[in-house]
C-alpha cells in the first residue's frame, strides 16, 4: 500500500542506442549546435506560432528543483507592445552605458558594436520573455521554489537550442533592471524577468563578429579526473 505521499512510477522509455551511433549523434549535435550566432539584424518575415509554442514546451521539459517548474514564458508579436518594450529597454541602455557600466566593460563590449538603441526589438517577428518565478501562489497559499534560477537557465538553454535546430537566429537581451516587462506584460508580483529573446530570420548578408567563431577548446573548458 502507498502511503499518503507517494507517488506512482511509470516505465522509463529510455532511447537505446550503440556506441556508435552515441558517438556520430554527439558530434553531429556538436557540429550543428557550434554554428548558433547571437544576432542583431532581422528581417520581418513572419514564423508560424506553432515552432514557437514546441521550442516551449521543450523548454518546459527542463529538470527543475522538485519538478515545481518556476518559469513563465510570455510570446509577444504585438508591434505596439514591442515598441513598449523597445523605449523601456532603451531607456534602461542608456542609463547603462552612460553611467552605470565600468570601462572594462564598456571595451569589452567594443568588438561588438552595441549601443543603446535597440531596433531589433521592434524588427523580430518574436520576443520571448523568460520570467523566473521566486514562488508560486495556489489557492491563496504561497508555495517556495527551489533551485529557481538553475531550472530557469537550464529550461533556457533548451529553448534557445530549440529555436536553433529549428533554422532561427535569435539574442538573449539582459537590460538591467527589467522590471519594466512586469508591467508592460502584466505579470505578478512573484515573478522576475530572467531574458528576453528576440527571435525571427537574420537580415540577408547580416555579419557577425569574428571573434564569435573562437571557441575555447576541449582542455580550456574542462578537465578529466
Amino acid at each position: 500500500m502507498h502511503s499518503s505521499n507517494s507517488y506512482i512510477a511509470e516505465d522509463y522509455k529510455f532511447s537505446n542506442q550503440t556506441i556508435k551511433e552515441m558517438k556520430i549523434n554527439s558530434f553531429n549535435f556538436y557540429k550543428k549546435i557550434k554554428e548558433r550566432r547571437s544576432i542583431r539584424d532581422f528581417n520581418k518575415t513572419k514564423i508560424d506560432i506553432e515552432i514557437i509554442k514546441n521550442a516551449i514546451l521543450s523548454a518546459g521539459s527542463a529538470p527543475n528543483g522538485a519538478n515545481l517548474q518556476p518559469w513563465h514564458f510570455v510570446i509577444i508579436k504585438d508591434q505596439d507592445i514591442k515598441k513598449k518594450i523597445r523605449i523601456a529597454a532603451e531607456k534602461e541602455e542608456r542609463t547603462f552605458y552612460e553611467y552605470k557600466a565600468p570601462k572594462e566593460w564598456l571595451d569589452a563590449l567594443k568588438p561588438l558594436g552595441t549601443d543603446e538603441n535597440k531596433k531589433f526589438i521592434e524588427n523580430a517577428p518574436y520576443l520571448i520573455a523568460v520570467f523566473e518565478k521566486k514562488y508560486s501562489i495556489s489557492k491563496n497559499k504561497k508555495i517556495k521554489n527551489y533551485y529557481v534560477k538553475e531550472s530557469v537557465g537550464i529550461a533556457t538553454g533548451i529553448l534557445i537550442t530549440c529555436l536553433h535546430f529549428c533554422g532561427l537566429a535569435m539574442l538573449t537581451h539582459t537590460p538591467s533592471p527589467m522590471t519594466f516587462l512586469n508591467k508592460i506584460l502584466n505579470r505578478p508580483i512573484n515573478e522576475k524577468p530572467f531574458v528576453l529573446l528576440i527571435v525571427g530570420y537574420p537580415k540577408k548578408n547580416t555579419k557577425v563578429p569574428k571573434f564569435a567563431k573562437k571557441k575555447k577548446n576541449f582542455n580550456e573548458i574542462s578537465s578529466i579526473f
